[in-house]
Parts: C-alpha cells; structure tokens; sequence
C-alpha cells in the first residue's frame, strides 16, 4: 500500500461527501486526529481495522497487498495448494472415488470453482476446500456452504447421482494453521462438527449421514511422502489414511 496515495484518496473521498474530518471519524468510530494523520500518509502505527473502517465508512474497499520477491510468493503458495489438492486426490481415489479438481460452476447468477470434489458410486459427492493458510473464519464457512449448497444442481448439471453432499476443510498442518482454528474454535466447530477419525471412516465407507469436518495434511516426520490426516479440533492429533476401518479410540 502506497501510504501517501493511501491517504489522498481518503481525503478525496471524504470531500466529495462534504464531510468533515470529525464527521468521517464519527463515521469510523476514530477520532478526528486519526483521520487527519491517515490523510497525510502517516499510518505505520494506525491498525488495520481502523482503515478498513475508514475505508467502509467512505464506501470504499480496502485490500491488504504482500508481495515477495515479484511473482515468487504466488508461486509458492500455489505450489503449496497444489501439493494439497495432489494428496486429497490420492485419498479419495485410494478409497475408491472418482475425483475431479477445480470444478466450475455458475448457477443461479452463483459463479466460484471447487478445489476438489469426489464422486462415489453409491451417489454421494464430497466438496473439498482446500488451505494453505486458514484464513478468516467467517468467509471460508461460507464459501464451503455455499459451495455444499449448490452441489445437488452442479451434479444435475454434470449428470452426477447425488445421495448426499459431505462437506471437508482440508487445511496444510501447521502450528499456526492449528492456532488460527482454536481463535475461533466455536464457528469451526459449530460448522465442520465430525471428528477427523469419522471423516475418514466415512471416505472409505460413505454410508450414514455425510459429514462436516476439518482435516489437516502434512508430511511425516521422517519424509516418507506419507499423509497424516486428523481431526482440525484436536490439537495435535494426527490420523493416518489406512486401508483398515479406523480404531475407535478418540
């Protein structure tokens, strides 16, 4: 973010609407010093909810922009969502699914894609969101709903059965991907409820009920290339793909 840039355009904003400086912090919930100091272009100690605040109060939007290194850290997180979706993939085939990547969809003015989305031949579908990082919670709840949601028609579209329609956040393991879920472990929990233990009992035997649930992926210890999978709410938990029914220890 170009800081002067920055706060040009908020004063430009602000005097289009012919407000003052206190009737756009009113506005904001921000004092009037504040907005002068963001008008100016000095923000380095000003949070960022403030100007997100400032932003909206103004109608406007305001986007966080990393960069690294020109193009290399696109390059790196989609290596590491790649990596992701690639050992998904080889989970469900490995318990018997179909699977297709990347399904797009535009139904009912909806449009958005599908990392991972598997077909079994009893009819059940499973949609996959799939995370590098854990992002905001309240966003990728909904985006994950929606996407269940419309699964029954994008399979009508297709000429897909559907039975039923399981829901599975799949998220990179991480100290800090785990950390982000426990901050807001009662919007996770309330949305992805199954533990991981039952999730992957369910891939590999889709009767009953579809679940919802988080599952973590990560690499062994000793670099085998073996998945670990388990359970988002349990801290340190891991659940290790098997050919044989799950043990029903918790």
């Amino acid at each position: 973010m170009e800081r002067a840039r920055f706060g040009r355009a908020v004063r430009a904003l602000r005097l289009r609407r012919g407000w003052r400086q206190a009737d756009l912090g009113a506005r904001a919930g921000l004092s009037r010093s504040v907005i002068g100091r963001v008008e100016q272009g000095q923000i380095e100690r000003i949070a960022f909810a403030d100007l997100v605040a400032i932003a909206s109060a103004l109608d406007a939007h305001l986007e966080l922009d990393f960069r690294w290194r020109a193009g290399a850290l696109d390059r790196l997180i989609d290596e590491r969502h790649a990596e992701i979706v690639e050992k998904t993939v080889r989970l469900f085939r490995t318990a018997g699914w179909d699977v297709d990547v990347e399904v797009s969809f535009s139904i009912y003015g909806e449009r958005g894609s599908i990392d991972v989305v598997g077909r079994h031949s009893i009819g059940a579908i499973a949609i996959v969101e799939v995370k590098a990082t854990v992002p905001e919670a309240g966003a990728t709840v909904i985006g994950v709903d929606r996407k269940a949601r419309l699964a029954p028609a994008i399979a009508r579209e297709r000429g897909w059965p559907c039975t039923g329609v399981a829901r599975f956040l799949v998220v990179a393991d991480s100290s800090t991907s785990r950390a982000r879920i426990a901050r807001h472990a009662a919007t996770f929990r309330a949305a992805f409820p199954a533990g991981g233990r039952d999730c992957l009992a369910w891939i590999r035997d889709p009767v009953g009920p579809p679940p919802s649930g988080i599952l973590f992926v990560s690499r062994n210890a000793r670099s085998t290339g073996t998945e670990r999978l388990g359970r988002g709410h349990d801290a340190g938990r891991h659940v290790r793909p098997r050919t044989t029914s799950p043990s029903s220890r918790r």
